[in-house]
């Protein structure tokens, strides 16, 4: 039995590696995009299941599979194509309440466990000269709704409701739960 992470994210990679148990690696060659006019947290989760179908694993391989996004007003946020999509993504953020999904499968033979982790958030009013600045950090490029609370954003976030983790990208504590009853001896 091997456990096996499909995402190449440094983020869950040191997330999951706070359960001590050696793990490997295998990106999903999959298309993510997402249904629009779908429920965020139904296709959220459907992308982290196909995510975990698409590695090649053994029988009794666990497999953890995930993928975020940031919905603020009706809108899914992704990662930012762009220096504009970010700066479009960050002021749409500015003042708001948002919400950040973690979709998560594990996968262990023919035992598929998919959950959907939400956690509530709101930042505070954003001068254009700090979006500016933040963007021009690097930070937001590689994630969801542009920003990452682990790092600069820290300073944007007045209010979090639910798991940190997930909004980091790998809700844990859910993930723990799913263990006990897929593979305890991860735990």
């Amino acid at each position: 039995m091997s456990l096996i992470l499909a995402s190449q994210s440094p983020r869950r990679k040191e997330l999951l590696g706070l359960f001590g148990v050696d793990f490997s690696v295998r990106v999903a060659d999959i298309d993510e995009t997402m249904d629009l006019s779908a429920d965020p947290a139904a296709e959220v989760a459907r992308v982290s299941r196909l995510k975990a179908l698409a590695v090649p694993r053994g029988e009794d391989d666990v497999v953890v599979a995930a993928d975020t996004i940031v919905v603020c007003q009706g809108k899914i946020l992704g990662k930012p194509k762009d220096v504009a999509d970010a700066k479009a993504m960050l002021t749409l953020l500015s003042g708001r309440d948002h919400q950040v999904m973690t979709g998560m499968t594990v996968l262990r033979g023919q035992n598929i466990q998919s959950c959907t982790e939400v956690t509530d958030l709101h930042f505070r009013p954003l001068s254009e000269a700090e979006i500016d600045r933040y963007i021009a950090s690097g930070d937001p490029m590689d994630k969801a709704g542009s920003y990452g609370i682990q790092s600069g954003a820290a300073l944007f976030c007045e209010k979090l409701n639910g798991d940190y983790y997930n909004v980091v990208g790998l809700p844990v504590c859910r993930l723990a739960q799913i263990f006990k009853t897929i593979a305890p001896e991860m735990l």
